[in-house]
């Protein structure tokens, strides 16, 4: 570049001279036939010496004055592109942010007025602040800093920019600010964060769909959904959830697309079968700026699973029922020894044999447990449905639970029992749950104390819930005390008796009546397992998609 500019110099300066020679030769030559004495001598010579010299040096000035201004004019058109399309920003030494470009408003939503002066931090994520403060000291350095810098917006959103950020000096070398250009990236990464989900969930074994939600029309399906819809990859497009509308279990999905858009739900999970398989079906509704949204679909074979659950259960069944009907013998005959049937008994033997007999109690419980349990898991066990008033329900667990009650020093307390409470319900595995959860407050509470049982009737349900003023579930073992089997850090079940499977049981039954279960609870003050049930009306005007156990009736 340089020896361009020196070349095209040395030439306009070479013809400058030209010029020059020959207009000193026509002054000096022409002149004295106009110029009066002693003038024609001196004039003639003087005057060709400075046309010789001045001619050169103007035409140079005029080239360089030329170039100069097509050199600026160059930059300017140069800035001005920069300014259309990049964010550009200036930083003070205080890091103040001293100008911004209408792109860069544009892009963070903010207006002038709201940035100047302000500290450019503000523009940084507080999570990203650490890059900052990282350029910051880069600069201050003297070098130059190119990399991806996310900036937050004024509405909270994050753009990524690739910036190129440069020291700004004064004459003296004093570090005065920065000077920003910057590009949005956010796009850019988008795409290419969506194309590595679809790289990855390509080579999933579950059959991923994505489902556009205003055409029900498939957007993608990944390599294990191909081939087992039979589609090649060009076509994909062209199907739609309609077209499988005759696959129940395809029907069930659209139901559930559907049903999420109706109710504004983000997700729901269900189990269905599709072309003869069993599924287990996840849906995340996925929403968009630019459509409708799109539904992400995931299905997950578990073929193995129900196999290896049915081998499962199948095994329990068979070794609780071989195991039930000797225990039911022993037990009765012990019954019989322990009632003098076959004579006095010394009172050591006595004592053995009451020992005997209660673990004999316990097995044939943690029996019926295991049997109820995997009746539930199997969906094998039976509903008798019936309408009833909730209030005999609980007068019913009162007097079943009064021995027990008794035996832990504590005192049972039916409250919300004035107005009837019609419901249509399985009494018989109600009073199932409520035996246990009062049974459970029993055993946990001190002697002396109450357990309350109360009902609350909740427009669309009913709320039933029993409060002891025991010990409290530690905070640690909450989230497993409807686990099978849970082993809670404070647990006395080795003293209190129980199987550790009645919490699970009560879970599953109040589910399959349509219910919800849960519990509160405070160490050192107590907890209350509460449980509601649909009421007439709503259980005839709701209908649940899920599946449901068989019920009798």
């Amino acid at each position: 570049m340089s020896s361009v500019l020196v070349k095209g110099f040395t030439d306009k300066t070479a013809v400058g001279f030209a010029f020059g020679s020959a207009l000193a030769f026509g002054w000096y030559a022409y002149s004295p036939s106009f110029l009066p004495g002693i003038s024609a001598e001196v004039l003639p010579i003087a005057g060709a010496i400075t046309l010789a010299g001045l001619t050169p040096l103007a035409i140079v000035k005029y080239n360089i004055r030329r170039m100069t201004s097509g050199r600026a004019l160059s930059m300017a058109q140069r800035l001005s592109a920069l300014d259309r399309h990049a964010m550009v920003t200036i930083v003070n030494e205080k890091h103040e942010l001293s100008e911004a470009n209408d792109q860069f408003l544009e892009m963070t939503g903010y207006t002038r007025n709201e940035l100047m002066g302000e500290q450019v931090l503000k523009v940084y994520d507080i999570a990203h602040r650490g890059l900052a403060l990282e350029i910051r000291t880069c600069l201050q350095r003297g070098e130059l800093w190119q990399g991806e810098t996310p900036l937050r917006c004024k509405d909270g959103s994050i753009i990524y920019t690739h910036s190129t950020i440069m020291p700004l000096f004064d004459t003296k070398g004093v570090w005065k600010g920065s000077i920003s250009v910057r590009t949005d990236i956010t796009r850019t990464r988008q795409l290419l964060a969506e194309r590595n989900v679809a790289e990855s969930l390509h080579e999933l074994r579950d059959d991923i769909w994505i489902v556009r939600a205003d055409s029900e029309k498939f957007a993608y399906v990944n390599a294990a959904a191909r081939r087992r819809l039979g589609w090649q990859d060009n076509e994909v497009e062209r199907h739609s959830l309609s077209e499988l509308a005759m696959q129940p279990g395809a029907k069930a999905i659209r139901s559930a697309c559907r049903r999420m858009i109706e109710r504004n739900e983000t997700s729901t999970q269900f189990e269905e079968t599709l072309f003869d398989v069993p599924f287990h079906i996840s849906i995340k509704f996925l929403p968009s700026h630019h459509n409708d949204g799109r539904f992400l679909i995931v299905l997950n074979d578990i073929s193995a699973r129900i196999e290896q659950e049915r081998a499962q259960s199948d095994f329990i069944s068979t070794v609780s029922h071989e195991l039930r009907s000797p225990l039911t013998s022993i037990k009765g005959a012990m019954g019989l020894m322990l009632s003098n049937a076959t004579g006095d008994l010394p009172d050591k033997a006595v004592d053995l044999l009451g020992i005997a007999h209660r673990n004999a109690d316990r097995l044939v419980l943690i029996l019926n447990d295991i049997l109820d349990l995997e009746k539930i898991s199997a969906g094998r066990m039976e509903f008798t449905l019936d309408d009833v008033d909730m209030r005999d329900l609980i007068r019913e667990a009162q007097v079943a639970n009064a021995n027990i009650g008794e035996r832990f020093g504590i005192s049972l307390e039916a409250i919300g029992l004035d107005d009837p409470l019609p419901l249509r319900t399985d009494p018989n595995r109600v009073i199932q749950v409520l035996n246990n959860l009062v049974s459970n407050a029993c055993k946990f509470s001190k002697a002396g104390d109450t357990v309350a049982i109360r009902v609350r009737d909740e427009g669309d349900s009913l709320r039933i819930s029993v409060r002891d003023q025991g010990q409290g579930i530690p905070l640690q073992d909450q989230h497993k005390i409807f686990e099978k089997f849970a082993d809670l850090a404070n647990s006395s079940r080795t003293t209190k008796g129980g199987t550790g499977l009645g919490l699970s049981i009560c879970k599953a039954i109040v589910q399959s009546l349509g219910g919800t279960i849960g519990f509160t609870s405070v160490e050192g003050v107590g907890t209350t397992f509460f449980f509601n049930l649909p009421k007439l009306e709503a259980i005839s005007s709701e209908a649940s998609n899920e599946p449901k156990l068989r019920v009798a009736s």
